[in-house]
């Protein structure tokens, strides 16, 4: 099989550590900010790839100042990895956005040894119903009954139209999952009335850490009491139109931070196997052979 090609970095651009993503409860009629063109995606396997081009430059041999180096690049991507892999694509993580770390049941299996299928769907409307009420709890307490009684069949509420799901891998137990949303697009991007939207939904694997599942939800807006769709009310377009332009914000700091350690490891690998100068021992022989 030959090598998988090595990830080279392709944009410098540098986020600072201060800069954090959360919702806002300020009012969200404010101008948009016009962001920065966004930096390319991540090849899929970057964060498994990166920890083993770190892990081959420890074999090599580090100084104390490369280890330490290092040593910063993997405590990133062990405690980082959920925010920067859902990031990239923009999704939002933290709070109650979705389900975080929520434990794989043995019951969940089937008989062929992994997560049945179905229960995927379960994942995603939990997380959906944290991220609606969400909205209702810690972002736009003026409109609090109004998001809660979305989840409801009582006025206006949201209802199922299509589900779809693609699998990339099968779970097994015992692991973890987290479990987020985002908005395909910008309500207020359209001038016509909207009745319904589309989500975006992956499914995380804390054991594989990476993207065990993507779900696609269209969701139509309904009126219960006419019994007929009906346009998105506007307090929704104005939070939901937030919540886009924060989504985009995310994508672009994770994918910049994402790049900024490609290129971080790449500069570890020419101090150490990659430098002109390097050669490693490959047997008892005492032969050596220049990398």
């Amino acid at each position: 099989m030959p090598p998988r090609p090595r990830l080279l970095l392709v944009c410098g651009q540098r986020i600072r550590a201060s800069e954090r993503h959360h919702f806002s409860s300020a009012s969200p009629t404010r101008p948009k900010e016009i962001l920065p063109p966004s930096p390319p995606p991540p090849p899929s396997r970057w964060l498994s790839d990166l920890r083993s081009r770190v892990g081959k430059c420890i074999i090599f041999g580090c100084n104390a100042a490369q280890i330490a180096k290092a040593a910063g690049i993997l405590r990133v991507l062990a405690e980082d990895w959920r925010r920067l892999t859902a990031g990239s694509d923009g999704f939002l993580t933290g709070g109650r956005r979705g389900l975080e770390g929520q434990k794989v049941a043995w019951g969940e299996q089937d008989s062929f040894g992994h997560v049945n299928n179905v229960n995927y769907f379960r994942y995603a409307e939990s997380a959906r119903v944290n991220w609606i009420t969400n909205f209702a709890v810690h972002v736009d307490a003026a409109h609090r009954a109004q998001w809660s009684e979305l989840m409801t069949p009582k006025e206006t509420g949201l209802i199922m139209r299509t589900l779809k799901a693609e699998y990339k891998f099968p779970m097994t137990y015992p692991d973890r999952i987290s479990v987020y949303h985002k908005l395909r697009v910008d309500p207020s991007s359209s001038s016509a009335p909207q009745s319904a939207f589309v989500l975006d939904c992956i499914v995380l694997s804390h054991n594989a850490r990476r993207i065990a599942a993507k779900l696609e939800e269209d969701i139509v807006i309904y009126d219960y009491k006419a019994a007929r769709k009906t346009a998105m009310p506007d307090y929704m377009v104005a939070f939901f139109s937030e919540t886009f332009q924060l989504q985009e914000k995310e994508l672009r700091r994770a994918r910049a931070r994402i790049w900024g350690l490609i290129g971080e490891v790449e500069h570890l690998e020419k101090e150490t196997w990659n430098r002109p100068d390097a050669f490693e021992e490959t047997g008892s022989s005492g032969q050596v052979t220049t990398t």
